[in-house]
């Protein structure tokens, strides 16, 4: 039985994730994603899909990063560089 690295909870069902050289184990997603997903820049919500970077900087969204003065990014490209 391990122990959850982010709850403490005893739990015969964790599961590991390795990432940057480090391994943890977690009972949950939840816990994985409070222990290692990156928080947006702009509104402090934990980034669980791709978000966006500018530098070093992530954030949630496009919106995010222009409410923060970032210009140039995009959540997804523009309708003419999509193949379908």
């Amino acid at each position: 039985m391990m122990t959850c690295d982010q709850c403490g909870n005893h739990y015969d069902k964790t599961f590991r994730v390795a990432m940057a050289g480090r391994e943890y184990h977690f009972d949950c997603f939840e816990c994985a994603i409070t222990k290692l997903a990156p928080v947006c820049a702009h509104c402090d919500c934990r980034v669980i899909g791709h978000g966006v970077e500018q530098g070093d900087v992530i954030y949630c969204c496009a919106h995010c990063a222009s409410a923060s003065g970032v210009t140039g990014l995009a959540d997804r490209p523009p309708e003419e560089a999509r193949s379908h």
